[in-house]
């Protein structure tokens, strides 16, 4: 992966897309237009990958070649939406209506056939940035960890293309660890986030939720992901 970045921010933040075009050529343009306009531009070389990259580099926007070496723009779709809504634009030089058809059902917000303009292009990017991101915090949908995605909108884990469905406690103790990653969360902590309106809770109740969240993720391989340190709380490392 190459990722240029560039100095220029729209309001605070700098909005990173994700380029996943084979040709040379056509992608060397895009990034170029990609820096006039202020953005961050990462560059997929490893068609193998694409999903690898999507996950670490969390773009605002991908831009997606239909035809690509190994697996097709469609099926890169189909993986991302498992994770995120983030706002996919299709690139395709096939002139049929059913690749417009496929790209629109199978997730994608807006489609633009080769060759193009580059005024169009990113009109199209910066409609697409306007009308999912209107200038305001932007918070991911999922958080990642060594392969375990937590899905932060549907309440689930993906870990091995397999599916974790998680009860509502499971869910936050698991964000929390997840969002505190390297650090030690006290039970205290996990209780006040858990439980804050409540009067009285138990403290084996924490512990029962716990259990049941670790047998979940053993049961998909996932034994060691939260460990104890006695007398302090719990991390994943």
């Amino acid at each position: 992966m190459v990722e240029r970045k560039i100095g220029q921010k729209w309001g605070i933040f700098m909005f990173k897309i994700l380029v996943v075009e084979d040709d040379v050529k056509i992608r060397e343009i895009i990034l170029e237009n990609l820096e006039k306009w202020g953005y961050t531009g990462l560059v997929v070389d490893d068609f193998t990958q694409v999903f690898q990259s999507f996950m670490e580099y969390q773009p605002h926007l991908v831009l997606l070649d239909i035809n690509l070496p190994t697996f097709d723009g469609f099926y890169w779709c189909g993986k991302i939406r498992e994770v995120s809504k983030v706002p996919i634009l299709f690139i395709s030089s096939r002139n049929t209506n059913m690749d417009l058809i496929m790209a629109i059902n199978l997730g994608g917000d807006d489609f633009i056939q080769k060759p193009f303009s580059l005024e169009v292009l990113m009109a199209k990017i910066n409609a697409l940035i306007r009308r999912v991101y209107s200038y305001v915090t932007i918070d991911m949908d999922i958080i990642e960890h060594q392969g375990v995605i937590l899905n932060l909108k549907d309440n689930e884990l993906i870990y091995q293309d397999g599916k974790i469905y998680l009860s509502r406690n499971e869910f936050k103790i698991l964000h929390i660890l997840m969002r505190h990653c390297g650090q030690i969360v006290s039970r205290d902590k996990l209780m006040e986030n858990l439980w804050k309106d409540e009067s009285f809770v138990d403290d084996n109740t924490l512990t029962v939720n716990i259990n049941r969240l670790r047998k979940k993720l053993a049961d998909s391989g996932l034994d060691d992901l939260i460990k104890t340190k006695r007398g302090q709380g719990y991390i994943i490392q």
